[in-house]
């Protein structure tokens, strides 16, 4: 028996139906598949194009750092780079410290001899100063130079050791007690009497006056053919300073000592006060 015409076309209608939405279906699931791999390449090359830029930077950083452990800086001169010259030792002023410590003696000691590059910038202007040295000992370190300091600013050098003390040099103009014409070239005694010259830096040199009571010795010697006045002072600490004149500056050498200090390297600080000698 055959079924009516119009059961047929729904029969027809119904399996044409499933078979589109089959073919629908198998289309998106083959559209989402393509779609994830799509994105999972993407997402892929995103990471290897972060991880390309990162290698990069970090090998451009590995280089700069390279290049400046090795001083290799170039500079552009006429069109090419070229390495610059090698450094030269300047002589002249030089704003800063410069090393001026000589090698250790088989004693211990070792002379410090002022450096013709370094400056003069402690307030009596950037001319030509002569050297002097100064002998001191394994130990002792030279320090930076405050304003703070009494005398700050006509402290040429500082040095420091925890167990014997501090030194400090102090070159100062004469015109600040005498009036000297151009091309005269006095001694100090010529411009002042000893104890004068004493009562008129202590304030700068001890950071107080001093009274005659604290002056346990003073007396003159000379060295490399300068007179010096030498003293020795007696406050809260222990003094030993020794000064002369050359070029219209004052050059001075004090060694400050607190108690326990001057007990037990008294001698040594008596050698480096009677060392202070300009090299004319």
């Amino acid at each position: 028996q055959k079924s009516p015409p119009c059961a047929r076309c729904c029969s027809f209608i119904r399996a044409t139906n499933i078979k589109n939405n089959r073919k629908n279906h198998y289309r998106r699931l083959s559209s989402s598949s393509v779609s994830s791999s799509s994105s999972k390449t993407t997402r892929r090359e995103e990471e290897k194009l972060d991880i390309t830029m990162m290698t990069t930077k970090r090998t451009r950083r590995e280089q700069l750092l390279n290049a400046t452990a090795l001083g290799v800086l170039l500079s552009f001169q006429g069109g090419l780079l070229v390495s610059p010259p090698p450094a030269q030792a300047v002589m002249g002023s030089i704003a800063g410290r410069v090393p001026g410590f000589g090698k250790i003696e088989e004693d211990g000691s070792m002379t410090y001899t002022r450096p013709e590059a370094k400056s003069g910038g402690h307030g009596i202007g950037w001319t030509e100063i002569t050297p002097y040295s100064v002998k001191l000992r394994e130990g002792w370190e030279e320090v930076a130079v405050s304003i703070a300091d009494p005398g700050g600013t006509e402290i040429d050098t500082r040095f420091k050791s925890e167990s014997e003390g501090d030194v400090k040099i102090v070159l100062a103009p004469v015109l600040r007690f005498a009036n000297v014409e151009d091309g005269e070239n006095p001694t100090i005694e010529e411009l002042v009497p000893i104890t004068n010259f004493i009562l008129g830096f202590a304030p700068e040199v001890l950071g107080q006056p001093v009274n005659e009571e604290q002056i346990k010795s003073m007396e003159k010697d000379t060295r490399n053919g300068l007179t010096h006045y030498n003293y020795e002072i007696s406050n809260e600490a222990h003094w030993l300073i020794s000064a002369t004149v050359w070029k219209k500056r004052v050059y001075l050498c004090s060694v400050k000592a607190s108690g326990r200090q001057w007990r037990t390297a008294q001698p040594k600080l008596r050698d480096t006060i009677a060392s202070f000698t300009v090299l004319k």
